[in-house]
């Protein structure tokens, strides 16, 4: 197919100084050229997630070589190719997990952090896949361990992140708990699969965790929440326990009894993504397609979609994360 011409400047979305939700401005940038090893994509949707939202308050910078341009992970066709970018094509359909830049009209990606796009799902559907299926296959499953008949914790399981993990544990034939902020959202949860979902403004989810798992506690804690949680979770967590932290939404210093780490066997361990090398991300990638896909494929693992804003509306699709209640993903569409 021959590649169409590509305009010279294209539509994006910068964080000229720190700050609110109105930090978000729409610039004029020139549309990037793609160097060896990657693939210029013509984005059709862009996930939203909290690490933009963190860029954009200045608490989490781009890492070296990302561009300044918020947004991890996208969904479009393949508008151009660099050297070496594997066996892709101009007019492929793809979602990738970016490093930054994914909130524009183009997006650069590394050839080996793209997939195709299931079949069935909608670009904005897409969009929504990458970091939350990247994030969840490797802490759930490849650092915490999680397998058949263990019970997992999910704080946070209306996220986007918490949404993925209850699908791809219940397919794994896990049992999940999840904690929530509202009602609508542990309902929410519920219907999506969830064995027991916990409101944690009105529940003590620890006592409320053991009490469903006969005593022992969760086998697995995905947690984003950090803070005085973290000795939470030491309490909730089972004999042998693995407790995966993938952020820290309550602040990241924290006053915890560690006599429990020693006493049941426990594993307290994390990952950030953005930051990992290439080779990781590539590796990562191909996992996620032989374990994840399928279940996409078979309609077992679905992303859950709370709401999409147009790209220059950027500021608005920021405050209704921040408002904290949305389920499900959100999507910018250029």
């Amino acid at each position: 197919m021959t590649a169409p011409a590509l305009p010279a400047a294209m539509t994006a979305i910068a964080i000229p100084e720190p700050g609110g939700p109105e930090a978000l401005v729409p610039v004029e940038r020139p549309v990037p050229a793609p160097g060896p090893g990657r693939i210029l994509v013509r984005v059709a949707a862009a996930g939203v997630n909290r690490p933009d939202i963190m860029q954009r308050k200045g608490l989490y910078p781009p890492p070296p070589g990302a561009p300044d341009i918020p947004g991890l992970e996208i969904a479009g066709t393949v508008a151009a190719l660099g050297e070496g970018a594997g066996e892709w094509k101009i007019g492929d359909a793809v979602c990738a997990l970016v490093s930054g830049g994914g909130y524009a009209d183009y997006c650069l990606a590394e050839a080996g952090h793209a997939l195709p796009i299931p079949e069935g799902l909608t670009a904005a559907e897409a969009a929504a896949l990458p970091e939350t299926a990247f994030t969840v296959w490797h802490n759930v499953f490849e650092r915490g361990g999680l397998t058949a008949g263990e019970v997992l914790l999910v704080h946070g399981g209306a996220s986007g992140i918490g949404t993925t993990a209850i699908q791809l544990a219940k397919a794994m034939g896990a049992r999940v708990v999840v904690t929530c902020g509202s009602d609508d959202k542990c309902i929410a949860c519920l219907k999506l699969g969830a064995d027991r979902a916990i409101n944690y403004r009105t529940s003590d989810f620890v006592a409320e965790v053991k009490a469903f798992a006969g005593g022992r506690g969760a086998d697995v804690i995905l947690d984003m929440i950090g803070g005085d949680y973290i000795e939470r979770n030491f309490e909730a967590a089972a004999p042998d326990g693995r407790i995966v932290q993938i952020a820290f939404q309550n602040g990241f210093k924290a006053t915890v009894d560690f006599r429990r780490l020693m006493l049941k066997r426990l594993t307290h361990t994390g990952s950030t993504l953005r930051s990992r090398t290439d080779t990781f991300k590539s590796a990562l990638a191909q996992s996620v397609a032989s374990h994840v896909w399928p279940l996409v494929a078979a309609g077992k693992l679905r992303p859950v979609m709370d709401s999409s804003f147009p790209l220059r509306e950027a500021a608005a699709a920021h405050a209704r994360m921040e408002g904290s209640t949305h389920i499900g993903k959100i999507v910018l569409l250029p």
